[in-house]
């Protein structure tokens, strides 16, 4: 009998999801022989059973678009919302895979999905997972999909902000994707010559960046581009969450309740802190400052080659380790090689920018501010 094998894409949408999807589609159809089946909008959507078959024609011309033909959603196996209130759906969606007769279930997502993923393969579920996010903060892989293509569009944002920055000689704030790992604004803040980066890794003091900038404008440079991450904090915010994440693991029952509510007011008082950020150092600098927030825009349209070809390689191994009935793990890309990795070494890790990693050396060779 033919193997049978499901695909769904979860979490926010990423450049490369559609070439992943047909590299998994095609090798699986081509070289294994198997049919496969794809749930619209996540792990909801497989709960529901709101299925496409995924054949030689639903895969054709896709490879080039962004964005993802099953759809996505946020939605968790074990807290999904059904009649306005929150349920463990495991069940539901373990039935639907039973009854698909699904030898493997491929699900493309970032960090939570491999926390979901894992969820479903320790309640029976046999699942793969690829790694897929702007933000390269996927534990145990050298590379995301998504990623190459975000850093482009940040990287041109930055190019295209220098001649407004220099004509009208302001500090511009460019705030980039990234709120818990720096992985983009770095690598864009170098690649497009700003003059500070400040990561979520590295809490920022304004007034060392207003130094930089003074700095800056005493040798003759009468404007600075600011790349921020959006999760980048200063050190004083940075200690109250400490503070804040820190009172949650101590408590239990409803006091965790009521300090995991005092956590999340906390955080939604600094949704504004690039804004503040900029307020600050037209204060400390005496010159304009303006605000830049790419948002979404850095996550859509064509993924470039690098993230085509990335998500071809893990989508065709992904099928082949169905094949070969290998499930329980994330296919990740380890020293150019596409490898298995167990979920369990993945999920609930995060891959944060290391103080010691090359990019950060070169910022600072580079006489870059960090915020530091």
């Amino acid at each position: 009998m033919p193997q049978h094998i499901g695909i769904l894409t979860s979490g926010g949408d990423t450049p490369g999801l559609n070439a992943a999807i047909r590299g998994i589609g095609k090798a699986a159809i081509r070289t294994h022989g198997m049919t496969v089946v794809g749930f619209r909008d996540g792990f909801k959507g497989l709960m529901q059973n709101r299925h496409v078959p995924l054949n030689a024609s639903a895969l054709s011309g896709i490879l080039t678009q962004g964005g993802t033909i099953l759809g996505t959603s946020r939605e968790k196996p074990h807290k999904m919302l059904v009649g306005g209130k929150k349920r463990d759906m495991t069940d539901a969606i373990l039935e639907n895979i039973e009854a698909h007769h699904l030898d493997a279930l491929i699900c493309l997502g970032g960090g939570g999905t491999q926390k979901n993923a894992l969820h479903l393969h320790k309640n029976g579920a046999p699942v793969i997972t690829l790694p897929k996010t702007i933000d390269k903060d996927v534990w145990g892989t050298d590379a995301t999909f998504g990623f190459d293509t975000a850093l482009g569009i940040a990287t041109e944002a930055i190019d295209r902000l220098h001649s407004t920055a220099h004509s009208h000689h302001r500090i511009v704030v460019v705030e980039l994707m990234g709120h818990n790992a720096g992985w983009l604004a770095l690598g864009a803040g170098l690649a497009g010559g700003a003059d500070v980066i400040l990561l979520p890794e590295i809490p920022y003091d304004a007034e060392a960046i207003a130094e930089t900038v003074k700095t800056r404008r005493a040798g003759g440079s009468t404007f600075s581009i600011v790349a921020v991450s959006e999760g980048a904090r200063s050190v004083e915010d940075h200690a109250a969450l400490e503070t804040a994440r820190a009172a949650v693991e101590r408590a239990d029952g409803d006091e965790r309740k009521a300090a995991k509510a005092e956590l999340r007011a906390l955080e939604s008082t600094m949704d504004d802190c690039t804004s503040r950020l900029s307020r600050r150092l037209e204060e400390l600098t005496g010159l304009e400052a303006r605000v830049t927030i790419l948002g979404h825009v850095q996550r859509g349209g064509t993924p470039s080659a690098q993230d085509r070809l990335l998500a071809t390689r893990l989508g065709t191994t992904a099928a082949r380790l169905a094949a070969e009935g290998t499930t329980g793990v994330m296919v990740a890309m380890v020293n150019g090689r596409a490898v298995p990795v167990p979920l369990e070494e993945v999920a609930g890790k995060r891959a944060t920018v290391p103080l010691d990693h090359p990019w950060i050396a070169t910022a600072r060779n580079l006489g870059l501010g960090l915020g530091d």
